[in-house]
């Protein structure tokens, strides 16, 4: 049996620049991530492929600058993001452009041919690079994906993971569905985030954490899981469920502004940046307004952006779908599941606490995004530690995984119905929660009938049990029965126990070590 050096699971951003990344440094790589349904020959949707805003890397000499885009960082992260995480892939985020561009990516440009920047919520300057106008993740994606397809270095294989395969407490490749054991010397988890745990969000149906599953059954510790952000403007559609269309935050960047139906605006008096304050501060806006209101939605008045058709051509394609022309008509938007903040907890080289085992873009937990992520720093952290993870494992080659399937757990556990674990998690674990809502939404998820979602309700458990250790509001954490608490500084992580598969939690200190059991 063929051993690789490395196997990649998930082709999103992240996985996909890890694959290119290791052939470059000669290392012998496989990407396992599950087929579209629809045509077999390429991977089911990621939420890559839906990012419409761009890029965020600083600009030295277009009054921008390394330290200015860490301090806007740091401002949307809530006090809860760490400096040395900040600074250190921020710093590799103009590199990450590079990167993506020689593997194909047309950026666009402006008519001195340089980039074209815009600006997002809580940027002090227009910093973000974009491709097709509000369609960069699906031009990023596209590219990437072209380039491992015609490599013939790397091999693609279609099928759902299953287990991370564990020799002696050490990663030594993954297991699919079908019992299919794939050997590696190290492992790249990139499966994305966890947005479809929710009714209603901007992420595809696979989107339900697998990544921390996976990491949870390998031993591995997660943290941060509670701030989940919800993106302020996802397109309302009466009775919509599932995947909806994501109205980018560049249209509130050229001017589109945050309105209720009569035209006032939502965020006046709410934040010295108004409609493009951060992304925590805008969905709460939206959130109370339609709760003040009662009215199922509000509205993005995007009638004054310039050339919006052609700007925007994702979003103008979408909301005329749906009979409404956003060049002349209010677009009715609602607050949706979009990104999660936490996940696997790794060091800044990609490294989970499991040795071989290692974690890249959303399902990574690196402390860039803190209590809440800075628009459109996603796809640049995707890169840089997609890049990481292969230098690490590039330094670690000397493992002999088994020829046969090593031992793994098959013992999952109890599971919900997916649409039952949908709609606790919408109930009481949306963008106000409370004590009462969370210990609800929890009793749903446990409440059993389908061992087929025990990894869905494994992590769905795990993001509401971090939700109610933090008692106190913070970012896209929102408490409405918020006490005067000491977790500003505290970070919760939590663990699979091997016995009985029960979670347990820490606190963490902000270099990783272990403060106290919770």
């Amino acid at each position: 049996m063929d051993v690789d050096d490395l196997v990649v699971v998930g082709a999103g951003v992240a996985g996909l620049t890890a694959a290119l990344h290791a052939v470059e440094r000669g290392l012998s790589v496989s990407v396992v991530a599950a087929a579209d349904a629809r045509d077999g020959s390429v991977p089911a949707a990621t939420s890559t492929a839906y990012a419409q805003g761009g890029m965020a890397a600083f600009a030295p000499g277009r009054g921008d600058s390394l330290d200015a885009h860490v301090a806007d960082t740091l401002t949307a992260a809530a006090g809860h993001a760490d400096l040395a995480a900040v600074r250190s892939i921020l710093a590799d985020g103009p590199a990450a452009v590079d990167f993506v561009a020689g593997h194909g990516l047309a950026f666009d440009r402006d008519p001195s041919g340089d980039l074209a920047r815009t600006r997002e919520g809580g940027h002090a300057v227009r910093r973000i690079v974009h491709a097709g106008g509000d369609a960069t993740g699906a031009h990023l994606h596209a590219a990437l994906w072209s380039a491992v397809r015609h490599d013939p270095r790397i091999r693609v294989r279609r099928a759902v993971v299953r287990d991370v395969a564990m020799v002696d407490g050490r990663a030594v490749g993954v297991v699919d569905a079908d019992g299919q054991f794939l050997p590696a010397r190290s492992v790249v988890l990139a499966t994305g985030g966890l947005g479809a745990l929710w009714t209603s969000t901007t992420n595809p149906p696979s989107s339900v954490g697998s990544g921390v599953a996976l990491a949870l059954r390998a031993g591995a510790t997660v943290a941060d899981l509670e701030f989940v952000q919800f993106h302020p403007t996802m397109l309302f559609t009466p009775g919509a469920g599932g995947r909806c269309l994501l109205i980018t935050e560049a249209l509130r960047g050229e001017g589109a502004r945050l309105v209720h139906a009569d035209g006032a605006s939502i965020t006046a008096g709410v934040h010295p940046l108004g409609d493009l304050a951060p992304r925590d501060v805008v969905a709460s806006a939206a959130h109370h307004a339609m709760v003040s209101t009662g009215a199922p939605c509000v509205f993005l008045d995007a009638r004054d952006v310039p050339d919006l058709a052609r700007r925007f051509p994702t979003v103008t394609t979408g909301v005329r779908a749906t009979g409404i022309d956003p060049v002349r008509d209010l677009i009715p938007v609602v607050p949706g599941a979009h990104y999660h903040c936490g996940g696997v907890l790794t060091d800044l080289r990609a490294r989970t606490d499991v040795p071989g085992l290692l974690a890249a873009g959303e399902v990574a937990r690196t402390g860039l995004h803190g209590a809440n992520r800075l628009a459109s720093n996603s796809l640049t952290e995707a890169v840089v530690m997609g890049v990481r993870a292969v230098e690490t494992a590039s330094e670690d080659l000397s493992v002999t995984p088994p020829a046969a399937v090593p031992q793994v757990r098959h013992d999952r556990g109890p599971g919900t119905p997916a649409a039952v674990i949908r709609a606790a998690m919408t109930a009481g674990a949306g963008i106000d929660r409370d004590a009462v809502a969370l210990e609800n939404a929890l009793a749903a998820i446990d409440s059993g009938g389908s061992a087929d979602t025990a990894d869905m309700a494994l992590v769905a458990r795990a993001v509401v049990t971090a939700a109610l250790l933090r008692t106190e509001s913070r970012g896209c954490h929102r408490r409405s029965d918020a006490v005067a608490s000491g977790d500003a500084d505290a970070t919760f992580t939590l663990r699979l126990d091997g016995a009985g598969g029960e979670l347990t939690a820490s606190t963490m200190s902000r270099d990783h070590a272990p403060v106290a059991a919770v």
